[in-house]
């Protein structure tokens, strides 16, 4: 099998080589420009591998030139590329391990190598053992135990990856294997097809008829660096990424069962056993059993039906009450990506977006969204270029204009204020009340204590101009452990102060997590499902949202963008301080905003 090279593998190649570069000291634009390379490709909505297999110009990429093009054309013909081969020659093997440990970025990381020789996770955990690490110039004592802490939770971890690499890859995989000799059906399963922020290793599925290739091809697809096992309904594979696969084939008849089966959880099949076992059945992988009859195997929903229950949907299948729930057709109609009315988060090029306002407003309006909120970064956080009082002052100005001529589509004002280590907000209120919205992030200060990270947000909800927490936890997948707060005592708080928190549908954040989700919908607060898109391609980062708030049981009427503009317009002015409105003339700047910052 010719298996494809994902799009994420291109990526991680160049964030790697960056990262190589960087501990090297190499030219920052030079590093910069493989970041830039490794986004672009993560982002991208077609697939690198048949654009190069068409021959179609990658040059026309966003920052792709043709030294990354001839890179892109070698890394989808051969997974790897020559660059990075002689940069891992140059620095010690393992050495990039030691860049998921949080607070540790490619300077640090060579810093460590530099003064203390450090090139592996074990010899990065000795050195914090012994108290090395803490006589370093630019760690010390705090530092040298959160590395501790930090390798040894990820010594003990098993490997993962984001869910939309995983989803991206198997996408690439099933094509394949739908389109073998004998093949009539090829699907994800596992934790995949139950959309979990993370995947341990990839359950595919397929319907074949006898004497199917498929085992055989799929053993030898030249992306394989080892085959684990392989017989005639079973093969397990590890990829040149290191992400194993695991294949089983079934006949047409057992499909629906096997789905059912190999989809999990473990949890959640163990309970329909239980219930099978309870009514006098059996029940496994080839169907539900009646002594020796099978009487329901083809489809999911005939072996549910069978069990007395309506589908249950892959999301909610981790046994928390959905077999219950389903028992007394209490089952929520979840949230879907067609239920969104709009986004409340997104980013142009005026701080560290990539495309222009209008670029984005018309991309969103092509996806069919009725608004879309921008919301630049502040200036305390400086990296992304930041807006202060008077560059936010004319951003305003210029969405009010384009709002003027834009038809179908209306772009809300407003900003990703950063909370400051103290509660306050980055900007003064004569701008901020001017925004349709304020959405407020914490981007700092994340090793405080739970008592006062919690107060922090607290005091920032306080603020009467805040309408959204973003990101709530703060945490990145793989590289950096939600900060610890109270989120019972936040979500309290923002029902009293009837503000709203975000679920951030980037994958490397997919904060809320779904037991967080499913905690904000009891405590009634709305959660808002958000791109955080800083390019057009990010919208497609919703679909990642959407799964993990169904994973969260959010039906739509717990979201917010699911409202149309005419129902959100008061809840947003009811946040800002404002009397409520029904309904407001999408272009018109109000008589009361004139700024007069300059």
């Amino acid at each position: 099998m010719n298996m494809p090279i994902a799009n994420a593998d291109i990526a991680a190649v160049f964030d790697e080589i960056a990262d190589l570069l960087d501990m090297q000291g190499a030219n920052v634009f030079r590093i910069r420009a493989y970041r830039n390379a490794a986004r672009t490709l993560a982002n991208l909505e077609r697939s690198a591998n048949e654009m190069v297999e068409r021959g179609e110009d990658l040059d026309a990429l966003p920052g792709i030139g043709p030294d990354l093009a001839s890179k892109i054309t070698e890394i989808v013909a051969t997974g790897t590329c020559a660059l990075l081969k002689r940069l891992s020659r140059e620095l010690p093997a393992g050495i990039t391990a030691l860049l998921k440990i949080p607070g540790l970025g490619p300077r640090r990381v060579r810093l460590l190598h530099d003064e203390l020789g450090i090139g592996t996770l074990e010899q990065l955990r000795a050195a914090a053992r012994d108290g090395r690490i803490s006589g370093v110039h630019g760690f010390g004592a705090k530092m040298q135990r959160q590395i501790l802490d930090a390798v040894q939770s990820q010594l003990q971890q098993e490997r993962r990856v984001k869910l939309s690499a995983a989803m991206q890859l198997a996408d690439a995989i099933l094509a394949e294997l739908a389109g073998m000799p004998g093949v009539k059906q090829a699907v994800a399963a596992g934790s995949l097809r139950r959309q979990r922020d993370t995947v341990g290793d990839l359950d595919l599925l397929v319907a074949v008829e006898r004497g199917s290739p498929v085992m055989e091809r799929f053993t030898h697809g030249n992306q394989v660096a080892r085959v684990l096992m392989r017989g005639n309904t079973r093969a397990s594979v590890v990829l040149r990424s290191g992400l194993q696969v695991d294949l089983r084939a079934v006949p047409a008849a057992s499909f629906g069962a096997a789905w059912l089966y190999f989809t999990g959880s473990k949890a959640h099949n163990i309970a329909l056993r239980k219930l099978a076992q309870s009514a006098g059945l059996k029940l496994n992988e080839y169907g539900l059993y009646r002594g020796r009859r099978r009487i329901a195997s083809n489809t999911e929903k005939s072996v549910y039906a069978a069990l007395g229950l309506p589908f249950i949907t892959p999301e909610l299948r981790e046994n928390l009450g959905e077999i219950e729930a389903a028992q007394a057709r209490t089952l929520p109609a979840l949230v879907t990506l067609s239920d969104l009315r709009g986004d409340l988060h997104a980013h142009t090029r005026e701080s560290d977006g990539r495309d222009t306002l209008e670029v984005m407003a018309l991309a969103a309006r092509r996806r069919g969204f009725e608004y879309l909120a921008i919301t630049e970064h502040s200036a305390h956080l400086s990296v992304a270029r930041g807006l202060d009082a008077e560059r936010l002052a004319r951003q305003i100005d210029a969405i009010d204009a384009l709002n003027r001529r834009l038809e179908g589509i209306t772009l809300l004002k407003g900003i990703e204020v950063d909370i400051l280590e103290d509660g306050r907000l980055d900007l003064p209120d004569t701008v901020l009340e001017r925004l349709d919205l304020v959405v407020g992030a914490v981007h700092d200060y994340f090793d405080l204590t739970r008592e006062r990270q919690t107060e922090r947000l607290l005091r920032a909800m306080d603020h009467p101009h805040f309408s959204l927490l973003a990101h709530p936890t703060g945490r990145l997948l793989d590289e950096r452990r939600p900060y610890d707060i109270d989120l019972p005592r936040v979500l309290r708080k923002a029902r009293e102060r009837g503000c709203f928190v975000e679920l951030n549908a980037q994958p490397e954040r997919l904060d809320l997590d779904d037991l967080a989700c499913r905690m904000t919908r009891d405590e009634g607060v709305l959660v808002a499902i958000d791109s955080d898109a800083h390019g057009i391609g990010d919208f497609d980062h919703l679909r990642f949202g959407i799964g993990q708030a169904r994973r969260g049981w959010l039906r739509a009427a717990d979201v917010l963008n699911t409202r149309p503009l005419a129902e959100l317009w008061p809840l947003l002015d009811a946040t800002m301080g404002r009397r409520s409105r029904s309904i407001r003339p999408p272009s018109a700047a109000r008589a009361d905003q004139t700024s007069n910052i300059r």
